[in-house]
């Protein structure tokens, strides 16, 4: 265990925390949840 002039002088390094997606880091509006994937069928009229 350090003494308090160790921690004094140098401090505790906090823990990076990393994320799961860094790509959205600057981002975080671009999250979002595919529901459904699927092809709709055309309407009629234009067959």
């Amino acid at each position: 265990m350090p003494t308090v002039n160790q921690l004094v002088r140098k401090g505790r390094v906090k823990i990076q925390k990393k994320t799961s997606t860094p790509a959205l880091t600057g981002s975080p509006q671009r999250r979002g949840v595919c529901v459904r994937v699927y092809t709709s069928t055309p309407k009629k009229p234009n067959s």
